[in-house]
């Protein structure tokens, strides 16, 4: 039951990290390729612009890659956005291999526990040479809650899992048509932000 409960915790310690860090407001903040545009026409984009921006959310770190090489041509600029792209999804699926790993781990050491506790329920039951169905059916019994205890644990962490992965997944669409949103309008390839 110690690794399931040790499962346990790590697992809600993830999935509470994870919420609070996939925040869509922290990840992607509203009109930010709007507020570049009418920053970029008033010539205020300068360095200290574009570090403020990078370090302000997830897309305004891609942005600014882009935004950093822009002077280099379209594709140069494509380039630095996607190497900012990989790792800023490097950065949003932090933790959730372990918690993937947690999800597929649970149900094994629940049934690893209640396999030593038949074993040792059995084992009593041949010591005391006692036939008494009662005395294996209370072995037994005590034996499947860490079966229980490793679903309880492996069910939501798969769900939440699952949550996760696709949240990421949609951040990173939304991120990578801003990011050619920006490229298109900078270079005069598109007239609207829409």
């Amino acid at each position: 039951m110690l690794p399931i409960i040790l499962c346990s915790i790590v697992s809600m310690a993830i999935i509470v990290e994870r919420f609070w860090s996939l925040r869509r407001d922290k990840i992607l903040p509203p009109d930010l390729v709007a507020k570049i545009w009418r920053m970029s026409c008033e010539r205020r984009l300068d360095d200290t612009q574009l570090q403020r921006l990078k370090l302000s959310s997830s897309l305004g770190f891609v942005l600014a890659a882009g935004l950093a090489n822009g002077n280099h041509g379209r594709d140069v600029m494509k380039e630095c956005i996607e190497e900012a792209g990989r790792q800023v999804v490097h950065q949003l699926e932090r933790f959730l291999n372990t918690l993937g790993t947690i999800a597929a781990i649970s149900p094994l050491l629940g049934l690893l526990g209640t396999v030593v506790g038949m074993i040792q329920a059995f084992s009593a039951m041949v010591g005391t040479a006692s036939g008494e169905p009662t005395v294996l059916a209370g072995g037994i019994s005590v034996a499947l809650i860490t079966t229980a205890a490793g679903l309880m644990v492996a069910i939501p962490s798969v769900i939440f899992h699952r949550y996760f992965e696709r949240l990421v997944d949609e951040y990173v669409v939304i991120m990578e048509a801003e990011a050619l949103k920006l490229v298109a309008i900078l270079h005069g390839d598109r007239e609207t932000l829409l």
